[in-house]
């Protein structure tokens, strides 16, 4: 009890993803990082990942081959601060890294991003007890189809699932949309700062409305991250998001990173709109911890955006928060976005 208690103090700073290892739940094993206590953590959805995307040119990257190691954006030799908004354990040299393999990787083989497949995301989930992740794509009109790699990904393996992705610009944006929810699509992505639209366009409200209508709850990118250009800072400001939560309360919003930056305001539209959810992903400790003591918790889940981060990073931060509190863990852990996606 006394290895717990000190292991639990803090601070939560750690040497190396293994170094979590430090903590109740997880060991290392033969060089990776597992659950240990797959009882007291129970089983989890990860309402925010990713497999690796293509623009302009086909999907260059084989997604459903296995490699020895993913290479997640943020190493796993990094130190890790799990009290700051994850991106600030970042080097400059890896942001440099990150940003070739989005941008110029997108259109060409190899890079990290080869190893952003299925298989590598499935064999992580399996050791920490993630038994759904919920594939998230993004396109443009015409230059890309990556929602129809995530439709075929849930298709050929039981760890996924799959949102859509409808730019709010594209032509016959209501047809597209039937056309991904009859592939199989639960949801759908939206990301103002890479897609280049305001939350509160007129298109995009449009996009809203139609979600809404066809029960298709979105995943939307909310919030500044301090790493984008200025464009995207702007366009993800939190108060952009109000007005179309407020128009359509039919339709059910995840605030993709709880706003980043901009964590307070975004708990406040969750507070004061009842299809307003938050997510875990990239949020620090202290702002987890206030999403379990000031959130409604039955609109909180689980998110992790692998590859960026190794699912277990979140993991650590929800598990710390929810200490002595196992019916809200398991809350958001699994039961809220099971509830959501109609799994329960």
């Amino acid at each position: 009890m006394i290895a717990r208690t000190d292991a639990l103090a803090g601070p939560h700073v750690y040497d190396s993803l293994l170094d979590l290892a430090r903590l109740p739940w997880f060991e290392e094993e033969r060089g990776r990082l597992v659950v240990s206590d797959r009882e007291e953590v129970g089983s989890i959805i990860d309402v925010h990942a990713h497999l690796a995307l293509a623009y302009v040119r086909p999907m260059q990257v084989d997604l459903f081959c296995a490699s020895g190691e993913t290479e997640h954006y943020l190493p796993a030799c990094c130190r890790v601060d799990l009290d700051v908004y994850v991106n600030k354990n970042f080097t400059q040299e890896h942001l440099r890294a990150l940003n070739d393999d989005l941008i110029k990787g997108s259109m060409r083989r190899g890079g990290m991003r080869a190893s952003h497949t299925v298989p590598n995301l499935a064999r992580e989930m399996d050791e920490l007890g993630v038994v759904k992740s919920i594939i998230l794509p993004i396109d443009f009109p015409f230059i890309s189809e990556n929602h129809a790699h995530a439709a075929d990904a849930a298709k050929r393996d039981d760890h996924i699932m799959a949102f859509g992705s409808v730019h709010p610009y594209t032509p016959k944006a209501h047809e597209r949309l039937d056309e991904q929810a009859h592939q199989g699509a639960l949801g759908v992505k939206v990301h103002p700062n890479v897609q280049c639209v305001r939350p509160d366009d007129p298109k995009a409200r449009a996009l809203y409305r139609a979600c809404g209508e066809r029960n298709l709850p979105i995943l939307i990118h909310c919030g500044p991250v301090g790493i984008e250009p200025a464009l995207g800072r702007w366009l993800t400001q939190v108060k952009w998001y109000e007005r179309g939560i407020a128009e359509n309360p039919k339709t059910t919003f995840i605030l993709g990173h709880s706003g980043a930056l901009q964590f307070d305001e975004a708990l406040a539209l969750q507070k004061k709109y009842p299809n307003v959810w938050l997510e875990t992903s990239s949020q620090s400790l202290t702002n987890v911890r206030a999403m379990v003591e000031r959130a409604d918790p039955d609109r909180v889940a689980f998110g992790s955006d692998w590859p960026f981060y190794h699912q277990a990073i979140p993991l650590a931060k929800v598990l710390i928060a929810t200490e002595g509190k196992p019916a809200l863990r398991q809350k958001i852990l699994f039961a809220n976005a099971a509830r959501m996606l109609g799994l329960a």
